[in-house]
This record gives C-alpha cells, structure tokens and sequence, in this order.
C-alpha cells in the first residue's frame, strides 16, 4: 500500500466550500459522539457501538437534515456525514481495544479534515456481484484531480501516474489544503546493501550518531524557524486574543496573529519532516541490519530542561519512519532493550561506569580507552546481545507510544537514555 498527498490549488469559492464540508463533517463527528455516549446510559437495550451508530446515521439523514434551521447540510454531499460517523465507529473500537483514549469532541482550533469514498459501483445484474474496480475513482495523471462528491480541482503538483482509490481525505494546514488518498502498490526494495549493520545512538546535542563514526546534526534551519516563533509570541504577548468562556471576542490584529502563528508552525514541521524523511531514506538505502535503542520518549519529555530540545527533534518520528520504510528497502529494524547500559558500557572491554551527562567523552577506568561518548554507544548498540534484542514492529502498543511498558516510563529521564 502506498499513499500520496498533494497540494490543492484552490480559489476562494473552493475554499469556502471545503472549509463548509469540513465543519460539517466536525458538526456530525459531534453529534454522534454526544448521542452515543448518552445511548449507554437507557437502559433494557442491549446493542452494539456499530449499530447504535447504524441507528444514529438514521435518525440524523431521517429527522435531523429535515429541519428548516439545518438546510443548508444540502449543500455538501451525504458521503461527508457517513464518514465523520464511520471515523467515529473507529476511534470508539480503538477506545475499546484499549490502543487509544475516549475520543474528544472535534474543535475547529485543531484543523480543518473529511474524508469522503466513492460507494457506488458497476452491477451487471440484479443479484450479481458488482464488477471489480467500478467502486473506486481513476485518476489520470495531470495537474486535476476528481474528488467523489465534490467535483474536479487543480493540484499545485502532477499526478505522477495512472491510478485509482476509493477513500480521500482533505485537510488543512495553515492556509493551504491537501488531499491524500491510498494506492494498491508497493515500491520494489533493493537487493543489496553496500553495509551490512550500524547501530544508531541519538542525542541531544548530535541528533544521531552511527557506529562506523560519521554524524548527523540537525538542520540549522529548524533553530531559526523556532527561534523566530519564539519571537513572535513575545511581541504578541498582550494581544487581545479573546476568550470564548468570557465571551470577549478576538480582535482582528489578533485573528492575523493567529494566521502567522499557524504558518510559522506548519514551517516547523515541514522542516523537521523534510529532515527526517531524507535521512532516514539514506539510512534505509546504505544498511540492512539497523539498530536504535527503544528510547522512552514520553519520560525523556518529562525532564524540563531537554524537553523542548527533545520534542523538535522527533525521535518517536524518526523510528517510525525507518520502521515503515523497512518494507521499502527491504532493511531490518531492530529495537535493543532501553535498560541496555549503552552510554555506560565501554565498547573495548564491557566495563560499566557511571557516566554523567556532562562528560562527552568515556575514559574507561579499566583498559583506558577514550572515545566519544555517542560513537561509544552506538557501538555498543550495534554490538548488544541478542537476548536484548528486538524485531520493531509497524504496530507500536499503546505502551510504545505513552513511553510507559518499563517500570520507570513515568520517572525522569536518565543520562543513559539521552545520550
């Protein structure tokens, strides 16, 4: 599976029309929500969550559109509300699984996104199975792009080539729209690479060390574009920003503040995410056997003094991306165990030491080796034993993310960890 997100050009009346969808999308997202929260309370009904949701659908398309005060939900396509309540039917069923929280009630602070999917297919007859791939949009490779539902609009970028999908999701980010959608293709991985193993160590100061001695530093890019958002939330300090609770309402200055504060951080991102994407695509291409330690992101935050540090380098993100880009690359991910002393280790002789955070460099007190502390780590990372070794997995447990499947996931970080 391989999925594509694209750049929407768009005028004003377009964007009016997708930021309507949106919020009609968040509107039934909501009512959905409250409604079937409220249903768990009636009692002598005994129900699944799909088919209280089957049963909310029914009566928002039988009773709910038809008020004169909701008229106006004509205007956008049907597939809009289905798939705000189907996207609700699976953050309830990931809250079941226990592989999420309870989902929270949609605001349009956070962003503006629907999804829509072409239901409609090619029957040949009554009671017939319906013909393959009549279910699905074809995309033709150019600068416009059909969406079910919602008609033709131009791309800033070109569909590189002839496709399909039935399921498209249009969202916002700053003020700029985008479309994704899935494929059914892979990328055919390489068969050799030029190195055999590496182990990663990665840190504050040098984000990633390898074990064969060369290092990769974070984009200089990234420290100006945050300290120009610093920068700009000073002077901004005693804007009237408004209040909803006290019903003061935001002043135009302060609305244009918003707008250069998204834009400021949407560029953040980019830039990070350009970052990580192309490293970990070197990464990939250059090693087949990759070890990085199973940091504990989620109590690394919780020391106060490198959490800011810690948050816009993207150490979850870099995992998951060589993790997902193993299939790709035909590379092999391992995780060594985060209670694995890798900072304390001499890589020479296995000697263990304290080591402070601010000593960078390990002097082994037995066999008086001196090396960087990053290169040592990683040497020891990419030399662990296997029993601390394990196979990372697309699927990462609700632990995984929260930082807390080992005893101390709630403790402060310690110098081993961070190294």
């Amino acid at each position: 599976m391989y999925s594509l997100k694209l750049e929407l050009k768009l005028n004003n009346k377009e964007r009016s029309f997708l930021a309507g969808c949106a919020g009609f999308s968040r509107l039934v997202y909501n009512f959905g929500l409250s409604l079937l929260a409220s249903s768990w309370a009636f009692e002598g009904i005994k129900a699944s969550d799909s088919k209280r949701l089957t049963e909310i659908e029914k009566v928002f398309t039988n009773h709910v559109k038809t008020k004169p005060e909701y008229a106006w939900m004509k205007e956008y396509p049907s597939a809009v509300y289905s798939s705000a309540l189907r996207n609700l039917a699976k953050a309830i069923d990931r809250w079941r699984k226990g592989n999420s929280g309870f989902p929270g009630f949609k605001s349009k602070k956070r962003g503006d996104s629907f999804t829509v999917l072409k239901k409609s297919g090619v029957y040949p007859a009554k009671g017939e199975p319906m013909m393959t791939f009549t279910n699905r949009q074809i995309l033709y490779p150019g600068k416009k792009i059909s969406i079910p539902g919602l008609g033709e609009f131009r791309l800033k970028k070109p569909i590189p080539f002839l496709c399909s999908s039935q399921t498209f999701t249009v969202s916002r980010v700053a003020d700029k729209w985008f479309v994704s959608f899935a494929i059914d293709i892979d990328k055919i991985p390489p068969l050799l690479h030029r190195v055999q193993s590496i182990g990663i160590d990665l840190g504050v100061k040098c984000f990633a060390t390898l074990s064969n001695g060369s290092k990769i530093l974070a984009p200089q890019s990234l420290k100006k574009a945050l300290t120009k958002l610093s920068k700009e939330q000073w002077r901004n300090r005693n804007k009237q920003l408004g209040n909803c609770s006290s019903g003061v309402k935001a002043s135009r200055n302060a609305l244009k503040y918003y707008q250069r504060l998204a834009k400021r951080h949407a560029q953040i991102a980019n830039i990070r995410r350009d970052f990580l994407q192309k490293i970990t695509t070197d990464i990939s291409l250059k090693y087949h056997n990759i070890r990085i330690e199973d940091l504990n992101v989620q109590g690394m935050i919780a020391n106060q003094k490198l959490s800011e540090a810690i948050s816009s380098l993207g150490f979850y993100e870099f995992r998951r991306m060589l993790v997902y880009k193993a299939a790709f690359f035909s590379t092999k991910v391992e995780l060594v165990d985060r209670w694995f002393p890798s900072s304390k280790t001499c890589s020479c002789c296995g000697n263990i030491q304290p080591m402070p955070l601010e000593e960078r460099v390990y002097f082994c007190q037995r066999c008086g080796v001196s090396i960087d502390r990053d290169l040592n780590a990683a040497l020891n990372l990419e030399n662990a034993p296997k029993t601390l070794v394990r196979a990372a997995s697309a699927e990462f447990t609700p632990a995984d993310r929260l930082g807390s499947d080992s005893p101390g996931g709630s403790r402060k970080q310690t110098s081993k960890q961070i190294s």
